[in-house]
């Protein structure tokens, strides 16, 4: 069963969240005075930044992950999407634009940023990483192979980050798409993620032979029906955080025309 004291403390794990902490806390600390002399110790980017790191290795980390791993498909999808959407966007937040600079600045990376940073490439590079991980012989291999399942953990991460960055995109090189190209790359993710939650959801049998054999944490809950919550909530939070981020967009669009409407009126007196 569970062992709710085992904590994972792998060194590739805390030493790669120590070592990305280690580095924001001197970027944003020490060396702040060279990156943009002017600015001041960005505390609020710095909360969302490390509550990231806390999120990820809570996710991953935690008693939370044997349950993934062993018994509950539906714990393994919301281990997922953790990583996916709270902390995908706490990092992406916490970024202050001079940190980012240093590196979306420089000329030789140019073009390669600006083709990786296209909402299309974003949204392919999400949608394909997190279907094509889906399929039962990847899966499978993940759950018996803890050095595939980082990779898959690695992977799913980055696609995240690829997915929020034309919404939240920290860099003045590579700013956010306007607010309705938003919208619509929000409703693009959606349908492009459909065919993923309808093999899952709707498949007549269990695709991932670790969970049909697995014990049963909660015997009301068959294999299938485990199966059936997992798509289920891979669709329904996914739609969720859509609409959200599609909301905010909507908002911050209306609010602008506005703001741009009196400026007309103003300049027009």
């Amino acid at each position: 069963m569970i062992d709710w004291r085992h904590w994972h403390n792998e060194p590739y794990l805390i030493g790669g969240l120590i070592l990305l902490g280690w580095l924001y806390a001197i970027f944003t600390g020490p060396f702040r005075a060279t990156l943009e002399p002017t600015a001041p110790y960005p505390r609020r980017q710095a909360v969302c930044f490390y509550s990231s790191l806390l999120l990820f290795y809570l996710a991953v980390g935690s008693p939370f992950d044997q349950i993934a791993e062993r018994y509950l498909l539906s714990a393994h999808m919301l281990q997922h999407q953790i990583m996916i959407y709270p902390c995908a966007v706490l990092f992406l937040i916490g970024l202050p634009e001079w940190l980012v600079r240093p590196v979306t600045a420089v000329p030789s990376l140019k073009t390669l940023l600006r083709f990786l940073t296209r909402p299309v490439i974003c949204a392919i590079v999400y949608t394909v990483t997190y279907s094509v991980w889906h399929a039962p012989t990847l899966y499978e291999l993940t759950l018996v192979n803890k050095n595939v399942h980082v990779i898959e953990h690695l992977m799913f991460f980055g696609a995240a980050l690829f997915y929020w960055w034309p919404v939240l995109s920290p860099s003045r090189e590579f700013p956010p798409i306007s607010y309705p190209g938003q919208m619509l790359y929000q409703l693009v993710i959606v349908i492009g993620m459909t065919p993923a939650f309808a093999y899952i959801t709707f498949s007549d049998h269990v695709l991932y032979p670790v969970y049909e054999y697995a014990p049963r944490l909660i015997s009301q809950l068959s294999p299938q029906e485990d199966q059936l919550l997992a798509g289920s909530m891979m669709k329904i939070i996914g739609m969720a955080v859509a609409l959200t981020s599609f909301g905010w967009s909507f908002y911050n669009w209306s609010k602008s025309s506005a703001r741009n409407d009196l400026l007309e009126t103003a300049n027009k007196r």
